[in-house]
């Protein structure tokens, strides 16, 4: 199996949100050239091919993913199944 490398804690983690798509970007560092691999659950993570380095995450509907998480919760308390 591969390994893929974390490297130290990065002095700078950038992102952005594309609000039109619903897609959080976040890269860790300066933005590189990198291939995405999608792991599920609409996360894809970016891998620099060349040191296996994890460079970035890309997520995608975290928008809407989460207001039908919380509007799911909404309804499961109000049926008295889950206590707040």
């Amino acid at each position: 199996m591969e390994t893929l490398n974390i490297s130290e804690k990065k002095k700078k983690i950038n992102w952005d949100y594309d609000a039109e798509a619903d897609v959080l970007y976040i890269s860790f560092g300066i933005a590189k050239n990198a291939e995405g691999v999608d792991i599920g659950e609409g996360t894809i993570i970016r891998i620099q091919q060349d040191t296996h380095e994890i460079t970035g995450v890309t997520i995608l509907n975290p928008l809407h993913r989460t207001l039908s998480s919380l509007t799911d919760k909404k309804k499961t308390r109000k049926s008295g199944t889950l206590k707040p």
